[in-house]
C-alpha cells in the first residue's frame, strides 16, 4: 500500500444504465453456497511447540469453524432461510454489485472445514468449474477466516469474496452523501484489519542490504498503522456526524413532532412507500440497498398532526456487525423513532423468515420494544387465493397496501394516527372572531373541522386538533358539549 488507505472496495465496475454501451465487460461471478448437516466439533490438527504460530491460527479456525456450525443450527431451529433461497439472495447481491453470474454449486457438509470451509476436495472442484466458467471472482455465501480466504484465492487463482464483503461493496456502490461514505469506509477498514497477513510481497520485510537489518518494521505493520490511524479519523469524524444529528433531533423533539421510522428487509418496498407517502423522489430500485443515506421528510397525517418519516437502509440475513456498528448514527432514528413501521415483502416466499431477521437487527439495536406498525406491501402481486390465505393469517392491526400502486395509504395513515400517542388529538369547540385572521388560518390548517357556524362576526368551529394546537387557541376555547 501507499499512502492512505481510503475505502477499500471489492471493486465491481459500475453496473451500466440500460442502453448504454461500455468496453469494460462485467465482472464474472461464481457463487457458492453451504449448507451443514450437523455441528460437530471440529477437531485441530496435533501441533508441537516449535509451531506455537500455527497452532494458534488453527485454534482460532476451530473456534470460528464451530461458532459457523453453531450459527447454522440456530438458524435452523428458527426455520432461517433453506441454502437455497440464501444462495438466491446471493444471486441477487451479485447482480446488485454489478457481477455476471456464470456459475454457481451448493455443498453439503457436516462441518466446516477449518482451513478451506468446503475442504480439499470441494476446492479442486471449484477450481475448475471457476476455470471453465472463466470467472474472475469467486462469491462464498458464507463469512470465511483471513486464511481460509487466503488460502481458497491460493488454490483457485482468483480473487475470493465472503458475503460481508461483497455486502460493503454494494454499500460503498450506494452512498452518496459524506456521511454514508465515511460509515462506509470504517466498516471497510475495520474488515480489512485482520486480512492484511500474507497478502503479497508487498507485505514482507521493507527494503534490504545495509541498514534495514535487525527489527525494522514491516510493511505489513506499517500498513496496520496507517489504517489504524484512518480508522481513528473517521471514527472522530462519525462521531461528529452523531453528536450534529443528536443537536438537530434535539432542535425536532423540542416541537411536539413526532419520528415515525420505516424499516424492512432490503428491497420490500420501502422507498416506494416513502415516495408514495411523501411524494419526496427517493431512489426507489429493485436493486438490493438501493437505499443507503437516510432520509427524512414531513407527512400530514388525517388528523392534521404533522410527523417526520425517516426511510432507512433495508436490513438482511447475517447484516455484518461492523455494518449495524458503523451505521449506529443513521440506525438512532430508528432507536429514537415514536413508532416503528416493518415493511414486509408478502410477495416474497422468504416472508416469514425476512421478518424474524428484521425483528432481529431492531434487537440489536434495542429498539424491539418500540410501538409496531406491520406493513403488508406488494398485495398487488398476489392472486386472490393468496390474499385471502393472507388475510386468514396476518397479525391483527396489519395493514395491507401496494406502494407501487398507491392503494391502502389512507389506510395506513388512519392507522399511524390512531397509534401515535404524543401530542394526542382531541375534540374541542371554538369561537374565534372572524377578524382574527391568523387564528382561523391555523385552524384551517393543523385541525379537522367537524362542523362551521358563522353568528355576528363570530366563527363557530366543532373541531379535532392535536394538544399543542388547542393551547395556542386557548383564548377562543368554550366548553364542548355534546
Amino acid at each position: 500500500m501507499r499512502g492512505e488507505p481510503r475505502g477499500p472496495s471489492t471493486s465491481f465496475p459500475p453496473t451500466p444504465a440500460p442502453g448504454h454501451r461500455t468496453g469494460r465487460r462485467r465482472e464474472r461471478a461464481f457463487l457458492v453456497g453451504i449448507e451443514y448437516r450437523s455441528a460437530s466439533r471440529v477437531a485441530a490438527p496435533a501441533s508441537d511447540t516449535a509451531h506455537r504460530a500455527q497452532a494458534r491460527d488453527v485454534a482460532r479456525q476451530r473456534d470460528q469453524a464451530e461458532a459457523q456450525a453453531r450459527n447454522g443450527d440456530a438458524d435452523r431451529n428458527s426455520r432461517a432461510f433453506t441454502a437455497e433461497e440464501s444462495l438466491a439472495e446471493l444471486r441477487e447481491l451479485a447482480t446488485s454489485a454489478g457481477a455476471e453470474v456464470v456459475g454457481e454449486f451448493l455443498q453439503k457438509r457436516d462441518r466446516p472445514d477449518p482451513a478451506t470451509l468446503i475442504g480439499r476436495g470441494k476446492l479442486e472442484e471449484l477450481k475448475g468449474a471457476a476455470a471453465s466458467a472463466e470467472a474472475d471472482v469467486i462469491l462464498f455465501d458464507h463469512d470465511l477466516s483471513p486464511s481460509q480466504q487466503r488460502n481458497i484465492e491460493a488454490e483457485a487463482g482468483v480473487r475470493v469474496i465472503d458475503r460481508t464483503q461483497l455486502i460493503l461493496d454494494i454499500f460503498a456502490r450506494h452512498a452518496r452523501t459524506r456521511e454514508g461514505q465515511l460509515q462506509v469506509e470504517l466498516a471497510q477498514l475495520e474488515y480489512l484489519l485482520p486480512r492484511l497477513a500474507g497478502r503479497g510481497k508487498e507485505m514482507s520485510q521493507l527494503g534490504g542490504g545495509i541498514g534495514t537489518r535487525g527489527p525494522g518494521e514491516t510493511q505489513l505493520e506499517t500498513d496496520r498503522r496507517k489504517i489504524a490511524r484512518r480508522v481513528r479519523h473517521i471514527t472522530e469524524q462519525v462521531e461528529q456526524v452523531r453528536r450534529t444529528r443528536a443537536q438537530q433531533r434535539q432542535r425536532r423533539e423540542s416541537a411536539p413532532v413526532a419520528t415515525v421510522a420505516l424499516v424492512g428487509y432490503t428491497n420490500a418496498g420501502k422507498s416506494t412507500l416513502f415516495n408514495a407517502l411523501t411524494q419526496a423522489g427517493v431512489t426507489a430500485s429493485s436493486r438490493m440497498f438501493a437505499t443507503l443515506d437516510p432520509t427524512i421528510r414531513p407527512v400530514t397525517l388525517p388528523s392534521r398532526r404533522k410527523v417526520l418519516l425517516s426511510d432507512t437502509v433495508g436490513f438482511i440475513r447475517n447484516l455484518p456487525h461492523a455494518l449495524v456498528s458503523a451505521f449506529r448514527a443513521t440506525l438512532e432514528e430508528v432507536q429514537r423513532a415514536e413508532l416503528v413501521i416493518h415493511v414486509s415483502d408478502v410477495a416474497s416466499p422468504s416472508r416469514a423468515e425476512q421478518e424474524q431477521q428484521v425483528e432481529k437487527v431492531l434487537r440489536e439495536l434495542e429498539a424491539e420494544g418500540k410501538p409496531r406498525l406491520l406493513v403488508l406491501n406488494k398485495v398487488d402481486l398476489l392472486s386472490a387465493a393468496d390474499l385471502e390465505r393472507l388475510r386468514a393469517t396476518q397479525p391483527a392491526g396489519a395493514v395491507e397496501v401496494s406502494a407501487l400502486k398507491g392503494s391502502g395509504m389512507g389506510t395506513l395513515l388512519e392507522r399511524v394516527d390512531e397509534l401515535l400517542t404524543a401530542d394526542p388529538v382531541s375534540r374541542a369547540r371554538l369561537r374565534v372572531p372572524q377578524a382574527e385572521g391568523k387564528a382561523l388560518s391555523l385552524v384551517e390548517a393543523r385541525a379537522r373541522i367537524l362542523k362551521r357556524e358563522y353568528r355576528d362576526g363570530v366563527v363557530e368551529l366543532d373541531v379535532q386538533a392535536p394538544e399543542s394546537l388547542l393551547r395556542r387557541l386557548e383564548a377562543w376555547r368554550v366548553q364542548f358539549q355534546g
